[in-house]
């Protein structure tokens, strides 16, 4: 196989095209104007305003659309840099990996009633790590973290009498399924929508439903094949290559790091963890959630601080990890009454993401010094995602500054005339699942195609709500079959399953995926959903 290029490689290719454009394309301009949308100021183009400029063609402007990207997408690029730190001081309690391990343990013991054994306890297992793995792809966009789970899946589905690939399904695919489905995911949906110049995680209604039908497919079907092999093991096209994991003893399924008990500094956490949630109570008593067209009046913080006050106490009592989980749960929580509540935009999720994760080092008995550290280890592992961002954003710049963007959205626009919106939005979406074989980065494609695709919206007259859910089906699907997927290749590695194997054996469902995601923004067309 040839050697992938860098993503910023492929990016600064990109940048040069673009710059290429500005010599050959004419230039030209649509009329803009602001409209007010769901509360906020949006520009939009005037679709019959467009007009031909003198050009503008673009040289050392190559070199200086990369600053002008990163001035442009600073909010943006801190964001990821710290929701990733924040969320590295979580992974380095291993709180996640010692409830996963709890959470198999416990429903491993339905075996011993006869009832649930016949209705089949492996497909109860199954369904619910799925669905969980889902949920962490979905609202935080797990998916790296995966490679982890790997080697403690795989080991638990050859013990049921499966093979390697359902147990890469268990944590790999589920959390990818969820990924591409997600509601909350503030790597995707976050900085798609922030670019397209959405409320941040608005849509959240019909994004939900599209997680249900995902993931109840992508469930259905692993269990389909986990039937399969069931009945006749040597079905399954990595029956020889698993010899190396049924040589292993089928209880040998590696443990995660032992749950510890709190200290002091948990206590004394937790202790100022309830009186800053009680003031916050104190001081917004009642808070105003709009879902679709109507108002809720809530009491939602004294509610949550309440909760959270039993919740963590009695997390506490039990260990330290399930404290941090609970930290975790009422982040998320957190973050959607202020999404919902109180119009939290990028600068309010990022202080959110970076509270909690100060919150899990200091739960973890971590030093200062150890929690800056694990937050720059956190950020520089991340780095690229976000650095990219503000690469990418500079194709942009280029292309405006030539004045050929809303000429390549005029020739779009001519050229899908007559098409319909259900052609258009066909185009965009392969558009964006194509792009995404070469280039896996969701922050990248967002930066990317998000400034173009929102305006080439609002031109066919689609909402770009509709865009962003096409970009993130476009993003999330092939990412369980591209080779320049890094997690992918990772997760194979340590499955011992080749590349080419999985191909064979995934594409299929993969395709399947593609169309139900299409089938699934049909209905943004046609019906009046909240959010878009």
């Amino acid at each position: 196989m040839k050697r992938i290029p860098h993503t910023f490689t492929i990016v600064f290719a990109l940048i040069v095209i673009a710059a290429a454009l500005t010599w050959v394309l004419p230039a030209g301009e649509f009329a803009r104007h602001t409209v007010e949308v769901g509360g906020s100021s949006r520009e939009v183009v005037d679709g019959g305003s467009f007009h031909f400029v003198d050009r503008s063609p673009q040289t050392w402007q190559v070199f200086s659309s990369l600053f002008n990207g990163f001035v442009d997408k600073a909010d943006i690029i801190v964001f990821i840099l710290m929701v990733g730190g924040a969320f590295w001081i979580l992974n380095n309690s291993h709180a996640i990996d010692v409830a996963v391990m709890a959470f198999l343990r416990r429903v491993q013991r339905l075996n011993n009633n006869k009832l649930l054994r016949r209705l089949g306890v492996e497909n109860i297992i199954i369904a619910l790590v799925m669905v969980m793995f889902s949920l962490f792809g979905a609202v935080f966009g797990m998916s790296e973290e995966t490679i982890a789970f790997v080697v403690i899946f795989v080991p638990l589905a050859i013990s049921m009498g499966y093979d390697s690939i359902v147990g890469l399904c268990m944590c790999y695919v589920a959390a990818h399924v969820g990924f591409a489905g997600a509601m909350l995911n503030p790597f995707t949906i976050g900085i798609a929508q922030g670019i397209a110049e959405l409320p941040i995680f608005s849509g959240l209604e019909y994004r939900f439903v599209c997680w249900v039908v995902l993931t109840v497919l992508a469930i259905a079907f692993v269990l389909w094949y986990a039937a399969k092999v069931k009945r006749n093991p040597t079905s399954s096209p990595v029956y020889k290559l698993d010899e190396y994991w049924r040589q292993r003893a089928a209880t040998e399924v590696p443990t995660a790091q032992s749950a510890r008990h709190a200290t002091a500094a948990p206590w004394v956490l937790y202790g100022a963890m309830v009186a800053v949630l009680i003031a916050v109570a104190v001081a917004y008593p009642t808070t105003s959630v709009t879902i679709g067209q109507t108002t809720f009046n809530l009491v939602l913080m004294p509610v949550l601080a309440a909760l959270f006050a039993l919740s963590g106490a009695l997390a506490l009592k039990r260990s330290v990890h399930l404290f941090i989980i609970d930290i975790l749960l009422f982040t998320i929580l957190y973050l959607i009454a202020g999404v919902l509540g109180y119009g939290w935009y990028v600068m309010e999720i990022s202080a959110l993401f970076l509270a909690m994760g100060i919150c899990c080092g200091i739960a973890d008995s971590q030093r200062a010094d150890d929690i800056a550290k694990l937050f720059l280890s956190g950020c520089k592992d991340i780095l690229s995602a976000a650095l990219v961002v503000g690469l990418a954003s500079g194709i942009i710049f280029v292309l405006r500054d030539g004045h050929v963007i809303d000429t390549i959205l005029y020739g779009l626009t001519r050229s899908l005339a007559g098409t319909g919106e259900v052609a258009s939005l066909g185009v965009m979406y392969l558009f964006q699942t194509a792009l995404n074989v070469i280039m896996p980065s969701g922050s990248a494609k967002a930066a990317l195609t998000m400034p173009i695709m929102a305006q080439f919206a609002d031109l066919i007259e689609v909402s770009r709500q509709t865009t962003v859910l096409a970009f993130q089906f476009g993003d999330g699907f092939t990412n369980m079959i591209t080779p320049t997927s890094g997690v992918l290749i990772g997760c194979l590695g340590v499955a011992k399953i080749p590349y080419g194997v999985w191909f064979k054996w995934a594409w299929k469902f993969i395709v399947g995926l593609i169309v139900v995601g299409f089938l699934l923004m049909l209905p943004t067309l046609w019906l009046d959903l909240p959010g878009f």
